[in-house]
């Protein structure tokens, strides 16, 4: 048997973890010694121990290590544990890798003493005839589902492109939404087409919008917004329908989120 102190260093896990883990029935010492309150443990429980402290490392919970213990009996649910795990893992390095380039971004900025300028007009969009699918999706992220139904549903239809070929995205919904947003992407065509399951052809009527060309990472629509929001208040108009994006260089395009082409546009009447 050993006493708390060598098992602590065979372990490689502190006598305060050690206790912790006792308290919480997560490894109990083979025994304690009623009289004197000194935990014993046997040298048998060392792969727990090695297993608690490589579970930790991987990112579980106390709480949830217990439960994945007693999966190593059985591979396949141990197998699946440590696959959830990493699934979650990875969703969390996509998050910070995100923000880092958000951070990367301002940094850059600062460093150049940059302003974002965006240089807002006042245009009207011609009527024109589209191909149209709308549908409630689970987050902003997945307008390129809809694009590929437009693009599965007409692929033997010989459809021609407008000209001036328009690929938009619009946002129905009076705000923002972080889930189940209402979103409807067009294209313009040429001629006249038979309505498939999701794709509706139509007439867009003209709309009388504030844009703004956001050129590079969609991380900059906002600024965009601001500045055709400045503008609105500035010139006396109002804001008057649902906003749009206008694609003219997109992910379809290139790769490289810097050559993205974006015109941000709200339809708006004079006050």
């Amino acid at each position: 048997m050993l006493k708390i102190g060598e098992f602590s260093k065979l372990s490689r896990i502190s006598i305060r973890l050690l206790r912790q883990y006792d308290e919480s029935s997560l490894l109990t010492p083979e025994t304690t010694d009623p009289f004197t309150g000194y935990r014993y443990y046997s040298e048998y429980q060392l792969p727990t121990a090695n297993r608690i402290t490589a579970l930790k490392d991987m990112g579980f919970t106390q709480s949830t290590i217990s439960e994945v213990l007693d999966c190593y009996d059985d591979p396949a649910l141990l197998e699946r544990c440590l696959r959830l795990k990493r699934a979650e893992a990875a969703a969390a390095m996509e998050e910070a890798e995100r923000r880092l380039r958000l951070l990367d971004t301002a940094l850059e900025r600062l460093r150049k003493d940059e302003t974002m300028k965006y240089d807002v007009t006042i245009k009207t969009i011609p009527e024109r005839t589209v191909a149209s699918v709308r549908q409630i999706i689970p987050s902003y992220d997945r307008e390129g589902d809809l694009w590929g139904i437009y693009c599965q549903e007409t692929a033997r239809m010989k459809i021609q492109d407008g000209d001036p070929v328009l690929c938009t995205a619009v946002f129905h919904d009076r705000e923002y939404k972080e889930s189940d947003v209402d979103v409807e992407i067009q294209k313009t065509v040429k001629g006249t087409y038979p309505d498939t399951e999701h794709v509706k052809f139509k007439t867009a009527p003209a709309v009388q919008v504030a844009s703004a060309m956001l050129r590079g990472s969609y991380a900059g629509i906002t600024e965009a917004s601001e500045a055709v929001a400045a503008w609105v208040r500035e010139n006396g108009y109002a804001f008057d329908g649902a906003a749009f994006w206008i694609y003219h260089v997109s992910p379809h395009d290139t790769r490289n989120p810097d050559e993205f082409l974006t015109e941000i546009c709200y339809p708006v009447r004079k006050k």
